[in-house]
C-alpha cells in the first residue's frame, strides 16, 4: 500500500495488535461491564487516511456507541494512527459475528487484496468458532423474582393510597377489564408502587394460575431488547412477550431518553392491549408529565386509568408501624411509634428501615425499647429527615399565632403587641436554624446582632416566669419542627 492510501500497518499483525490495545484500554476505562455491554461488539472495519470505520450489529448500537463513546474512540485511535481525525460508525451483518457471541479479543486476521496488501476495506475477524446458540427462553425468566412479603395482605390502605389500591385490587380480580387498561400507577419514592405492582401478580398467579405474567423492570426490559438485537433474536424476543396474558413494567420513567427502546415498548403495548391482554406500568410521575416520552406513548399510557399514590399522612405512617410492629411480633411504645411517624414524613421504605433498625438494636443488645434510645439508634436518619426550617417560616408562624402583619416583623414599631412576638421569631431563629446573629437581624429588617441577642436572652428569663409564654413558645416549636 502506498502512502496516500491512508494509515493501514503493512502487516496484519501489526493492525490486530493496534486494535487489541485501543480495546484494552477503552475496557480498563469504563469497566468490565460497560464494555461488554456496549462495546464488545465493535468490528474494525478499516484504517484509511484519516478515517477509521468500526461497524456494529444494529442501528441501536451504533447510535449509543457513536453518541456516548465516539470522542473517547477517536483520541485513543490517534494514539495508535496519530493521522487519524475522524471516527465512522456503521450498521454492518459484518459485525453479526460478535454479537452472536465470538470473543471480540480472540485471535484475528485481515482480509488481503490479490495483490497481497491488506484490502483498504481489510476486516478484522474472528477465527473462534461461534458457541452454540442460547437455549429458548423459559416462560419464568420473563417474572422478575416477587417478594412474598409484598401482597395485598400486608398493604396498609390509608386516604392517600385507596383509589391506587382500589384500581390495583380489581384488575388483579378481572384483568383487560374495560377501562382499567392499562393501569397507571404513579407517586414518589418508596410510598407503594412496587407493593402494589407485586401484589397484583401475586393475586392474579393464585386466581388465574393460567394466565402468564411477565413483571419486570424498565431496566430489565431494556437489556432484555438489547439482548435480543445483539443476538439477533429480535423477533423470538417480540413472540415472546407478546404471549403473555398480563405485562407489569415497573419504573417506566427509565425508558427517558432511550428512543429505540420505547419504540419496542410501544409496540409491544399495543400488541397486547389489541389482543386485550392487560398492561401494569408504574412510574414516578403521571404520563402527562414524564417529559421525555412520546407522545403517542404517552397518549396510550393515559387511555386507561391513572392512579396516583400521594404522600402518606401522619394516620396512615402511624398504622404502617403499627402493622409492620405486628408482622415482625415486636412490642413497640405507641410514643415510639408516633415519634418515627411524625419524624420520619418523606417515604415508607424509609419509615420500616428505621423500624427494623430498633427492632434489631433490642435483639442483639437486650435492651428495651425505649423513646430515649431512638434518637442513638437513628441518629443519621433522623438527620436526613430533620425537616429544614427557615426565618421566613419562623415569622410566618409567629405572626398567624399572635395574629399579626408579616410585615410587623421587619418595621420598627416597638408597641408591645408587635415587639413581643417579634422578639420569639429571633428566639426560635436563634434556637431551630444555623444562621448568625447578624443575619438574623438582617432578616428582621436590618436590626443589629445585639438587638437578636437581647431579644434571646429576654424570651429566655420571660420563659421561666411566664407559663402562658412559655407554652406558647413551646408549641410554637413544635409545629415548626412537625
Amino acid at each position: 500500500m502506498n502512502s496516500e492510501t491512508g494509515n493501514l500497518p503493512p502487516d496484519a499483525g501489526k493492525l490486530a495488535a493496534q486494535w487489541a490495545r485501543l480495546r484494552a484500554r477503552l475496557r480498563d476505562e469504563v469497566g468490565e461491564t460497560e464494555y461488554r455491554n456496549w462495546l464488545r461488539q465493535m468490528v474494525l472495519q478499516t484504517v484509511e487516511g484519516e478515517i477509521v470505520l468500526i461497524t456494529l450489529p444494529s442501528r441501536f448500537l451504533r447510535d449509543w456507541v457513536r453518541d456516548h463513546y465516539g470522542d473517547r474512540l477517536r483520541i485513543l485511535a490517534q494514539a495508535e494512527w496519530p493521522k487519524i481525525k475522524r471516527m465512522d460508525f456503521r450498521v454492518s451483518t459484518a459485525a453479526q459475528a460478535v454479537a452472536d457471541g465470538v470473543p471480540p479479543d480472540a485471535q484475528c486476521e485481515v482480509e488481503f487484496s490479490t495483490e497481497g496488501e491488506p484490502s483498504p476495506h481489510a476486516a478484522l475477524r474472528s477465527n473462534a468458532a461461534p458457541p452454540p446458540r442460547q437455549a429458548e427462553a423459559r416462560d419464568g425468566d420473563w417474572m422478575a423474582p416477587l417478594d412474598q412479603r409484598l401482597t395485598f395482605d400486608s398493604f396498609v390502605v390509608g386516604k392517600p393510597n385507596e383509589f391506587a389500591h382500589a384500581c390495583a385490587r380489581r384488575v388483579a380480580e378481572r384483568p383487560a377489564m374495560a377501562g382499567f387498561n392499562p393501569l397507571f400507577l404513579y407517586g414518589g419514592v418508596g410510598l407503594g408502587k412496587t407493593h402494589l405492582m407485586h401484589s397484583i401478580a401475586w393475586a392474579i398467579r393464585a386466581n388465574h394460575p393460567e394466565r402468564p405474567v411477565a413483571y419486570m423492570s424498565a431496566e430489565k426490559f431494556m437489556y432484555r431488547f438489547i439482548g435480543a438485537l445483539r443476538g439477533g433474536n429480535t423477533m423470538e424476543f417480540k413472540a415472546q412477550l407478546r404471549s403473555v396474558d398480563v405485562l407489569m413494567i415497573d419504573d417506566l420513567q427509565f425508558l427517558i431518553g432511550k428512543d429505540n427502546t420505547q419504540e419496542e415498548f410501544f409496540h409491544t403495548f399495543n400488541a397486547l392491549v389489541d389482543a386485550g391482554k392487560q398492561i401494569v406500568v408504574s412510574a414516578d410521575k403521571s404520563p402527562n408529565d414524564l417529559s421525555g416520552i412520546e407522545d403517542r406513548l404517552r397518549t396510550r399510557l393515559g387511555g386507561g386509568i391513572v392512579a396516583d399514590i400521594h404522600a402518606t399522612t401522619y394516620e396512615l405512617r402511624l398504622s404502617i408501624l403499627q402493622a409492620k410492629a405486628a408482622q415482625a411480633g415486636v412490642e413497640v411504645p405507641v410514643k415510639v411509634q408516633e415519634l418515627l411517624a411524625h419524624k420520619i414524613a418523606s417515604n415508607v421504605r424509609d419509615l420500616e428501615g428505621a423500624l427494623n433498625r430498633l427492632v434489631a438494636h433490642t435483639k442483639l443488645f437486650g435492651r428495651p425499647l425505649t423513646l430515649e434510645n431512638v434518637p442513638e439508634v437513628l441518629t443519621d436518619l433522623l438527620r436526613t429527615h430533620e425537616r429544614r426550617i427557615t426565618i421566613d417560616d419562623i415569622q410566618r408562624k409567629v405572626a398567624e399565632h399572635y395574629s399579626i402583619r408579616m410585615t410587623d416583623m421587619f418595621s420598627a414599631r416597638r408597641a408591645r403587641a408587635v415587639a413581643r412576638p417579634r422578639q420569639v421569631a429571633m428566639f426560635l431563629a436563634k434556637q431551630l436554624t444555623s444562621r448568625s446573629l447578624p443575619e438574623i437581624g438582617r432578616r428582621f429588617g436590618n436590626r443589629d446582632h445585639t438587638t437578636v441577642m437581647h431579644a434571646v436572652s429576654r424570651i429566655t428569663e420571660l420563659m421561666v416566669e411566664d407559663r402562658v409564654l412559655a407554652e406558647d413558645v413551646t408549641l410554637l416549636r413544635k409545629m415548626l419542627e412537625t
